[in-house]
């Protein structure tokens, strides 16, 4: 049999519907704190649960298009701006019992961007809100989001130590403090200014000088401080290792 024989006699419905998903774990920093977006289903399954903005996979899409497509529905970014989110691939969730209505496969994706407007809940949402990470506990999700948005976070603190992703939360020209407080804030740890310093200017291509300083001093006065822009380094090295896993490698 050649293959348009076999493609002609082939019947889907011979085998165990499955359906494709993405969900996107979106993160931003918002007065100082690292937010997750979340929506509140309106319908059932789950009605009344925070879930991660997602859907079903169009018929004429691929992955990325499809976490684009419902990132830019639940933030309402577009163009430029959500060309400038950093968008790839977390993982894929499959077990058979994730969603009660058939067996669905979710392809979730990790986003992060600076100053990400409100959300809109769309027309099967009852809300869609920014939600401190540190708030996450106090909310009942949906299907296994819990498990991956851990996967999530955790993606995104190690992405800090070996890549320059950090720069993506900030403006093109950033201060190192600025830059400092992404790291914290991601981490969830105080870092030492001046040695935090001395190693983001030791890891080649991480940051360029821009020539620049800003316009003012510190809130407590002092010298301007230098601008910077994201070098073109794919891959940090030296790393910068969270506090904790610096003290296992000494």
């Amino acid at each position: 049999m050649n293959e348009q024989d076999f493609l002609a006699g082939y019947d889907p419905r011979d085998y165990p519907a499955v359906a494709v998903t993405v969900d996107v774990v979106a993160l931003t920093i918002r007065e100082g704190a690292l937010h997750l977006l979340l929506i509140r289903r309106g319908a059932p399954p789950y009605a009344g649960h925070w879930a991660l903005p997602g859907g079903f996979v169009h018929p004429d899409e691929d992955l990325t298009a499809g976490a684009r497509r419902e990132l830019a529905e639940e933030t309402g970014l577009g163009g430029d701006r959500l060309r400038r989110v950093h968008l790839e691939q977390l993982g894929s969730y499959g077990a058979p019992d994730r969603d009660p209505r058939m067996r669905v496969v979710s392809i979730a994706h990790l986003a992060f961007a600076p100053d990400l407007p409100d959300p809109v809940a769309d027309t099967d949402a009852d809300e869609a809100s920014w939600l401190p990470v540190t708030a996450l506990t106090s909310r009942q999700l949906a299907f296994d989001h819990g498990r991956i948005i851990d996967d999530g976070l955790e993606r995104a603190r190690s992405k800090l130590e070996y890549t320059p992703l950090a720069t993506r939360f900030l403006a093109p020209e950033f201060t190192i403090t600025e830059l400092r407080a992404v790291y914290e804030t991601v981490w969830g740890h105080p870092l030492h200014a001046g040695n935090f310093h001395r190693k983001v200017l030791s890891v080649p291509g991480f940051v360029e000088s821009t020539g620049a300083s800003t316009e003012r001093g510190g809130a407590r006065g002092g010298p301007r401080a230098k601008l910077y822009r994201a070098g073109d380094a794919r891959l940090l090295h030296p790393a910068l290792l969270r506090p904790a896993r610096e003290e296992t490698v000494r």
